[in-house]
């Protein structure tokens, strides 16, 4: 239950401190944090968390991350329900939490886009759902490159969470403008409850996309650079 706990606490900080910088701070009048900060913002919420609880579960805190490291050998597969679980939990309860805080503020009246993830018209820039599902396969097929090469027994100790922090900020400057960044199913499915608009109804390839990037990142891993 430890571990699935950490899924939870981690999942949560990282919906709260990434989309509620976006939500709350990215275009702040004057003294908006910009692209640039919301993409900090989420590769903070991850490295922190895991330094933090990354010990206990892994630190997947991202259900495509746990297919990712399953299809690379390196997680067991009666593991992945509980923890996709967890993390979906963690997911919904924070974006709860920043739509109690946002509809709280003085002349509200609707939450928008609440900073949920889209294709076509729901794209920030007007991708089409092509670019989307390429964008967050590749980058998501990276991701888990990144983080099963940093995690390897043959990388610099303790260092993992940097590497991958900073990959997932790099991954949020590349794709903002595309899809506003998944690489994270539970982070999608958990503003898009919230958000106004059909979101939701996008929201299968925002599960598709990733967990079939991070599949194909893990066996690539496996096979080439893997000890076996």
């Amino acid at each position: 239950m430890k571990k699935y706990f950490a899924e939870f606490v981690g999942t949560f900080w990282l919906v709260f401190g990434g989309c509620g910088s976006a939500i709350f701070a990215a275009g702040f009048p004057e003294l908006g944090i910009g692209f640039v900060g919301v993409s900090l913002a989420f590769g903070l919420t991850v490295l922190t968390m895991a330094y933090a609880v990354g010990h206990i579960s892994g630190g997947h805190f991202n259900p495509a991350v746990s297919f990712g490291l399953w299809a690379g050998g390196k997680f067991s597969a009666k593991e992945l329900l509980p923890y996709i679980a967890s993390q979906l939990i963690g997911a919904i309860l924070a974006a709860a939490a920043l739509y109690l805080i946002a509809s709280g503020k003085s002349g509200f009246e609707s939450i928008g886009g609440f900073a949920a993830n889209g294709y076509a018209e729901l794209s920030p820039d007007g991708y089409s759902m092509q670019s989307a599902f390429i964008a967050e396969f590749l980058l998501t097929m990276f991701f888990l490159l990144i983080i099963l090469g940093s995690t390897n027994d043959r990388a610099p100790k303790g260092f993992a969470p940097i590497a991958i922090g900073l990959g997932l900020t790099l991954i949020h400057l590349i794709s903002i403008p595309i899809t506003n960044t998944s690489v994270n199913p539970a982070r999608s499915m958990s503003q898009a409850i919230f958000a106004d608009g059909a979101y939701l109804a996008q929201s299968w390839l925002f599960w598709v996309a990733p967990i079939a990037g991070a599949i194909v990142g893990g066996l690539i891993h496996k096979v080439l650079f893997d000890k076996e």
